[in-house]
């Protein structure tokens, strides 16, 4: 039975087993995922890497990342999460601790391509964490497991820097050092693979094809993939992610170079003020899913659509107003305010998913998060760019937030909401046995 209540102090039962060890797995394929970021420093000396190389990098540690939440939606509804995950965290480790043996451009560009598939580990956690728990604390279940696990974002660019330092201090150069660091993300992603497969079930009542449970592709009420991807709401959606968790990414990748390069910062003190700004993960994204979820039950889908907009259009003007900066001082309060509201729009984007076509969950999450990284190639093309500086950069991409703030603020979420899950086995009877009680007007409310 899905659960009712997130008690993260909780490690009873295959549902809050499986929510701990799913955010956890995400936290470390930010290792694997971002692990090179922060070291972009000393990589740019090593390789000689130019600012429109960095550019493409940044691009190529996203853009594939597009075509694989796709696929993996597509895979949980099928095989399930459990088996998704974990051969994600297999192959992906290759790439990680590969990434070590170029010398040359090119082939550090096709392996932060690879690399990149790592990043549809956000959907399966997604995906699981909804399967677990009851429609009345999925927004907020969803946007802690995610938060803790964009953590990993904050947390990597701290420690990369900490863990190349080390290997320096053993006597290893600097590029041989960093070669080394990305071995650990790797080392860690296959212990992780082990820990989802012997410790998550895709469902609390088992596996897929065990004990009579049936995965949603297989469902006699199946929803095709075009079918899913027809519905405007999701493409809402799609717009609204890549105008946060895309920028969240995109700051992920090149916040270190930014406050080295605009500021003067050496690499230690840069990777500490890029990891403030994912650190905000550990609360702010819940409280996205958390307000969303009060709201929703007060306002329906609607309120829950127009609480989107307004954090979308306050991170747009955070980001605005970051770009303008001239201190140090001024930028960091400026990043913690559009962190807030940027983390916030995470958690509430994905407290509507679940609710779009409850029969094509896997479908609609990967197509959201898809957008998350569409977000991110777009803007790493204006990182790329020789002719805009950095700090025009996030000011054209505040502007552009601010105008997705209001695609959002028009959609109407609220069209063909279904009635929720609850937890409760009688209200579901009861609600088979007389479906049509529930009214429009009482679907809205509950939703």
């Amino acid at each position: 039975m899905k659960l009712a209540k997130l008690d993260i102090f909780s490690f009873q039962g295959v549902q809050m087993r499986t929510f701990h060890v799913t955010w956890l797995t995400f936290f470390v394929c930010f290792f694997g995922w971002f692990g090179i970021a922060p070291l972009m420093p000393v990589i740019r000396e090593d390789l000689g890497l130019t600012k429109p190389q960095i550019g493409n990098a940044i691009i190529a540690a996203v853009s594939m990342t597009v075509f694989a939440r796709l696929l993996i939606g597509r895979l949980c509804d099928t095989i399930g999460p459990r088996l998704t995950y974990t051969w994600l965290l297999v192959l992906g480790a290759i790439p990680v601790m590969g990434i070590g043996l170029v010398h040359s451009y090119e082939g550090f560009l096709w392996f932060r391509l690879a690399i990149g598939v790592i990043g549809a580990s956000f959907v399966i956690t997604q995906f699981h964490t909804s399967a677990m728990f009851a429609d009345n604390i999925k927004g907020t279940a969803n946007a802690v497991a995610g938060g803790w696990g964009n953590l990993g974002g904050g947390i990597t660019n701290m420690v990369m820097p900490l863990i190349l330092a080390g290997i320096v201090g053993l006597g290893y150069t600097k590029p041989e050092a960093w070669r080394l660091a990305m071995l650990v993300p790797g080392l860690l992603m296959l212990a992780m693979a082990y820990v989802y497969f012997r410790y998550t079930k895709d469902t609390p009542e088992g596996n897929y094809g065990e004990n009579g449970v049936e995965a949603p592709a297989n469902s006699k009420s199946n929803v095709s993939f075009w079918k899913a991807a027809a519905d405007w709401r999701v493409w809402a959606l799609f717009l609204a992610y890549g105008a946060c968790f895309g920028i969240e990414i995109t700051f992920d990748g090149v916040a270190a170079l930014y406050f080295t390069d605009m500021f003067k910062l050496d690499l230690k003190t840069a990777g500490l003020l890029a990891g403030i700004f994912g650190f905000m993960n550990i609360f702010a994204r819940a409280v996205g899913g958390i307000v969303a979820d009060k709201v929703g039950a007060t306002y329906g889908m609607r309120g829950k659509g127009i609480l989107l907009a307004g954090v979308l259009l306050l991170e747009g003007l955070g980001i605005m107003l970051f770009s303008q900066t001239g201190s140090i001082a001024l930028a960091i309060v400026a990043m913690l305010g559009f962190a807030m509201f940027l983390k916030m729009a995470n958690g509430a984007t994905y407290a509507i998913v679940p609710f779009i076509n409850r029969k094509a969950v896997g479908v609609v999450s990967g197509i959201v998060g898809a957008g998350g990284n569409v977000g991110g190639v777009l803007a790493g093309f204006l990182f790329k760019s020789e002719s805009i500086s950095y700090g025009q950069a996030f000011l054209y991409i505040g502007i552009a937030v601010s105008v997705v703030a209001c695609v959002v603020a028009l959609t109407g979420f609220e069209t063909h909401v279904e009635t929720q899950d609850f937890a409760s086995p009688d209200r579901m009877a009861l609600d088979r046995m007389a479906p049509d009680v529930a009214s429009p007007d009482r679907m809205a409310m509950t939703e």
